[in-house]
């Protein structure tokens, strides 16, 4: 992330409405690895453009698709499909973005 971009990284500078970024902050997460912001500021990406990226487990794949999910859902008022590996997950999902 360039140097005047690092406020990227904290999920206060998404946009996000106040209690999404609440209920983060209730689970730790204030801010988010440089690779994370880099997908979101990839091309078009905010836009609906596509972004495919990898990174092992536990690094962080889902915050960056439930923030690409919940801008979209919530700026373009575009209705969203996430679609998860295993029914438990999906549960968790279900619960935490209610």
């Amino acid at each position: 992330v360039p140097e005047d971009q690092a406020d990227k990284l904290l999920l206060a500078s998404w946009g996000l409405p106040r209690a999404v970024l609440q209920k983060y902050h209730s689970l730790g997460v204030v801010q988010m690895f440089e690779w994370q912001a880099e997908c979101l500021m990839l091309g078009q990406v905010l836009e609906g453009k596509n972004l495919v990226y990898s990174a092992p487990t536990s690094a962080g794949k889902t915050l960056v698709a439930e923030l690409l999910i919940l801008k979209r859902v919530l700026e373009a008022r575009k209705k969203a499909l996430l679609i998860l590996p295993f029914v438990s997950v999906a549960k968790e999902k279900k619960c935490y973005l209610q």
